[in-house]
């Protein structure tokens, strides 16, 4: 039997270690495949002017066409955009912990954040621990590590790349009716940034996609839930993997 591939793209600021409780937990049912983003991890900073379909280009040309493609806050954003303009690479669109079409009140919200985040890094990191990590049973090794990652980035490229996930939603936003995979959103029930609002615009604006809320969840549903996302996500793609 084909193994069917399964790209997983990660947030704003993070990598792909990001992604490992669930790929652990994945096993060999899938063969994995977890890019870092352009400006992240192991990849060299971006220049300023960075867009969604920069990193979009970026991570292409490792996917496999007839993917299934799941991306996390920012990397939900460019999951999206690769299945409207690559949708040969994009079997089925996983949106997760996903913004979508931000209200004038939340786009100030995330304007704030990216404020935060040119002028005092430090505080920016902090800020997102604990909007992530605030109140919940994560271990604290993995709260760690999160941090780590936050504070190796290089702040110009942070900045450049967060950028975009502050305004990636207005552009992709009016193109997610193109979208033909199947697709899901799934978001925390507490994600007080990807809310469960968002999730229900998504499963509005793309033709064919269902949303989910993941209970007692914020916004790190990779590191805070990931036997939940992986169920979740392994259902949907049950129903389409030899459809």
């Amino acid at each position: 039997m084909t193994v069917q591939t399964l790209v997983l793209l990660h947030g704003v600021g993070l990598d792909h270690t990001v992604w490992g409780p669930v790929a652990e937990l994945l096993g060999d049912r899938f063969q994995v495949v977890a890019p870092d983003l352009p400006g992240h991890g192991s990849r060299p900073p971006v220049p300023e002017g960075t867009t969604l379909a920069d990193l979009a280009a970026g991570v292409a040309d490792e996917i496999p066409p007839g993917s299934h493609v799941a991306g996390f806050s920012l990397g939900a954003l460019v999951a999206q955009h690769l299945a409207v303009y690559r949708p040969e690479l994009v079997r089925t669109l996983a949106s997760v912990s996903s913004v979508c079409r931000r209200t004038d009140t939340e786009r100030a919200a995330v304007l704030s954040r990216l404020a935060t985040a040119a002028a005092d890094p430090g505080a920016s990191t902090a800020a997102s621990l604990e909007r992530w990590f605030g109140g919940t049973d994560v271990p604290p090794d993995l709260i760690r590590a999160t941090e780590s990652t936050l504070s190796s980035n290089d702040p110009d490229s942070f900045v450049r790349c967060y950028r975009v996930f502050a305004t990636g939603d207005a552009e992709i936003g009016p193109r997610l009716g193109e979208i033909s995979a199947p697709s899901l959103a799934v978001t925390g029930e507490f994600d007080p940034g990807s809310t469960p609002e968002m999730a229900l615009r998504l499963a509005d604006a793309i033709p064919d996609c269902a949303a989910e809320v993941i209970a007692g969840a914020r916004h790190m549903l990779p590191v805070q839930k990931p036997r939940e996302l992986v169920t979740c996500l392994t259902a949907f793609i049950g129903r389409y993997a030899h459809a």
